[in-house]
């Protein structure tokens, strides 16, 4: 058992240590009270930049989509059908995660969307081992395919699907409006 006394000079270090202990602490409960819903926003805003970024280069763009093998059941549409559903989107949808509007339901159409995306854009072409399907997991095409940002971008949306919009949103304004009607 230590006896340190306050009043002596010489006895400052533990307190010292135990205040520097209990910061990693009390940041966790400050960003438990201030800043927990905030994560998703982040998310939510790189997420929007990405896909609106994809979206307008298919708006302004030519259909691409004509010379592509898309898996079933999207092959039932026309290349022209599914060019313009997805240019609409990765319109909408980074408007709404902007706004945290519906953010779980626009989080798993462009999970859908990138999993076509990686099915018929970015897996490799052929591969026979995990090695070769490894090369695949890089940002640019050395003839592997290029799945990595994809699959990132595929991650981050679950991640909004599990946690919702966070507490910048509409969502989160619309459900508060909601308790607030039900009492």
């Amino acid at each position: 058992m230590n006896d340190y006394s306050s009043s002596d000079p010489d006895c400052t270090t533990p307190s010292t240590i135990d205040r520097v202990c209990a910061v990693p602490g009390e940041l966790s409960r400050w960003f438990d009270s201030h800043a927990q819903g905030l994560a998703p926003l982040f998310l939510r805003l790189l997420l929007a930049y990405e896909f609106g970024e994809a979206g307008l280069e298919k708006l302004n763009g030519d259909n691409w989509f004509a010379d592509r093998v898309f898996p079933f059941p999207v092959n039932l549409l026309s290349a022209d059908l599914n060019w313009t559903l997805a240019t609409g989107l990765e319109i909408i949808a980074p408007a709404a995660l902007i706004l945290g509007l519906a953010t779980r339901f626009f989080s798993l159409a462009l999970m859908l969307l990138t999993i076509v995306a990686i099915a018929v854009v970015h897996w490799p072409a052929e591969w026979h081992s995990v090695a070769g399907l490894w090369k695949g997991y890089a940002i640019s095409d050395q003839g592997y395919g290029n799945y990595k940002l994809p699959l990132m971008y595929l991650l981050m949306l679950v991640s909004l699907v599990f946690s919702g919009s966070g507490r910048l949103s509409v969502d989160a304004w619309l459900g508060s409006q909601r308790q607030s009607v039900n009492g």
